[in-house]
């Protein structure tokens, strides 16, 4: 059997956490990972620092596994910040530039000129994505113009994913340049039909074909590390790669279609599987590939191909954060829930963050953050619930337009994310869902993802049934109000959000 190790290249941070044969975490390490900004509205990260915190983390885990007899590790996966783009020399291992961040925007202007041209159908229907700077492709060719990297014969392209892969795999001059399918469906030059670069995409944004990573299916062999880290020996399968919100998905088990999850962090991230059939990209949300299961053994009716749609929150925990940091009523993030619980409701308060915008299923750049209907009698938990509150709203707009656009509705709902220790937010998740909400056990759902997919390639686990029967919940909160009170508080949402998205149009 073995041990499973999973790498966690998040935004913030890099963690490597060991999963047993249960897929319980039984040691981790962490790095944080340095934040530049260049200029207003960029951001990047440096990939030798990326690299040096896998490295790292790797050797520590490993390390203090070996030093506890907890036998060979079996596997690695990879899990990742989506969307990153990087550009680096093959034959030398370096950077050619800093990682361009997903929240980075210097290629909005891009956006609005592609869209302008009338390129968005074309690329709403092959990857399912909105023309937006969220994405990798603009940011790979910015890198090529502006950027000042040279298209070279040795150029690699890449997400964080590949990245990892190729170091962990030889680096310069040796290491293999792959991603999966879910990290290539986010980019805006992969096909998501045929499951491959799209020729006229890549044209389009003038990526050259050669510099693009080969395309695997997320539970398979990638490649074996090239040298020890540590107590963990070279020849080590790499057998399970994801980005991480698809990653979240397979590790909260939502194996058949209609089993969703949201993922309560910065922004909030709900994600469906609709099954095997390639969904149309309806307004206001996101088509994805949720997984590529190659090989691997499955109940009958389980595709090997799954797809998500997907909902984007851009403002769900930073909401908290600008609570405690710009307006200074809470001094930690973990204050919110036991303060918005001192008061019964928001007496009429309601709190659009609309703090970056709106995401889906709005799309709106435009709008802006609103708090409305404050009294005299208005106070600081107030405020806090109203936060707390707008989370719910967010969420339950999302799932209902998952809803028209899948025709099914959403039986249960399975929540993690840093948010989602507040029993006050999800028990008002499941009375505005009216359908339970499900808090799982093992809070790391984006690593036992990626522990799952490649431990399900080597045979530490034989089936996504033994998976299933694997996870657990934490707690569950069922509805406790009916559909009428649900519906009340929505229409109070909707009239506070009329009034943020109309701000720039007065």
């Amino acid at each position: 059997m073995g041990t499973v190790l999973a790498i966690d290249a998040g935004t913030t941070g890099i963690r490597t956490i060991a999963f047993d044969e249960t897929g319980t975490p039984v040691d981790q390490a962490y790095r944080e990972l340095t934040q530049h900004y260049p200029a207003p509205g960029w951001v990047e990260h440096d990939p030798e620092e990326i690299w040096t915190g896998v490295a790292d983390t790797l050797a520590e885990v490993a390390g203090r596994l070996d030093a506890a007899g907890r036998g060979p590790v079996a596997a690695i996966g990879i899990t990742n910040q989506r969307e990153t783009a990087l550009a680096w020399d093959r034959a030398t291992g370096r950077p050619r530039h800093r990682a361009i961040v997903w929240q980075d925007r210097r290629t909005a202007d891009r956006c609005d000129a592609l869209r302008d041209a009338g390129r968005l159908p074309v690329i709403r229907e092959r990857t399912g994505l909105v023309l937006d700077s969220y994405f990798s492709a603009t940011k790979w060719e910015w890198m090529l113009g502006p950027g000042g990297v040279e298209p070279g014969a040795g150029l690699a392209l890449g997400t964080v994913d590949s990245w990892v892969l190729y170091q962990l795999t030889g680096g310069a001059g040796r290491g293999i340049l792959a991603t999966d399918v879910t990290n290539a469906s986010r980019t805006l030059a992969f096909d998501i039909g045929a499951l491959a670069w799209d020729a006229e995409l890549v044209d389009l944004f003038g990526l050259p074909a050669r510099s693009l990573p080969e395309v695997m299916p997320s539970s398979g062999r990638f490649g074996v590390t090239a040298r020890a880290f540590g107590a963990l020996p070279a020849g080590t399968p790499i057998s399970g790669v994801a980005g991480d919100q698809q990653a979240a998905l397979f590790g909260q088990a939502c194996f058949t279609p209609g089993m969703t999850k949201n993922t309560y962090g910065t922004g909030s991230f709900v994600l469906m599987n609709v099954g095997s059939d390639r969904p149309r990209s309806p307004e206001g949300l996101l088509a994805t590939v949720a997984w590529d299961l190659g090989q691997v053994p499955r109940p009958a009716g389980v595709p090997r191909v799954a797809y998500a749609l997907e909902g984007s929150v851009f403002v769900t925990g930073a909401a908290i954060q600008w609570l405690r940091d710009g307006l200074g009523i809470i001094t930690e993030a973990a204050e919110t829930g036991p303060l918005a619980a001192t008061v019964a409701d928001t007496e009429g308060v309601y709190f659009v963050p609309a703090l970056a915008g709106m995401g889906s299923p709005y799309w709106d750049p435009d709008a802006r953050g609103a708090i409305v209907g404050l009294t005299r009698g208005s106070g600081r938990a107030h405020l806090a619930r109203s936060a707390v509150e707008a989370m719910g709203f967010q969420t339950r707009d999302v799932v209902q337009a998952m809803a028209r656009a899948s025709g099914a509705e959403v039986g249960a709902m399975r929540v993690d994310g840093g948010a989602s220790v507040m029993d006050l937010l999800l028990q008002f998740q499941a009375d505005l869902l009216q359908a339970p909400v499900a808090r799982a056990a093992v809070v790391d759902t984006t690593a036992l993802g990626a522990a799952w997919l490649a431990g399900l390639a080597e045979g530490v686990w034989g089936s996504l049934d033994e998976l299933s029967d694997q996870w657990r919940a934490d707690a569950r909160f069922d509805p406790g109000v009916g559909p009428d009170v649900a519906d009340a508080r929505m229409a109070g949402w909707h009239r506070a959000l009329e009034r943020a998205r109309g701000w720039a149009r007065r």
